[in-house]
């Protein structure tokens, strides 16, 4: 399966200091059906703990979701920042995933070449 990230969801984990592994166990999680919230579109919502925080009180983050094909990380928040995200930024990311998702292998290699998007890869 492949895992990526945006490099604006890459720039705000590494402020977040939400590592890679982090997003693979939600992966990992979500491919045995633990997904926290259906948004609808191929768009998930998945909270991640980070720093003992828990998942109640951890990071949110949004995911480009299609089972056994692709993973695209493409927003994340703090649960003390805001509580959700809005209608209108909904719709937008439902857009986005369409797009993302249906990106061909040559599309996705130009984007991951050129820095526009980041794999996610095992490093453990």
């Amino acid at each position: 399966m492949l895992i990526i990230k945006n490099k604006a969801f890459h720039k705000w984990a590494i402020k977040e200091d939400l590592a890679d592994a982090a997003l693979l166990a939600a992966v990992n999680e979500m491919e045995r059906g633990l997904i926290d919230v259906e948004l609808g579109g191929h768009v998930v919502k998945k909270r991640i703990a980070v720093d003992g925080r828990g998942k109640s009180g951890g990071l949110r983050t949004i995911i480009a979701y299609k089972a056994g094909s692709k993973v695209f990380f493409v927003y994340g928040f703090a649960k003390n920042t805001r509580a959700n995200i809005s209608a209108t930024e909904l719709k937008a990311l439902k857009y986005l995933a369409k797009e993302l998702l249906g990106y061909s292998d040559t599309e996705l290699n130009v984007a991951i070449k050129s820095g526009v998007l980041i794999e996610v890869e095992n490093d453990g």
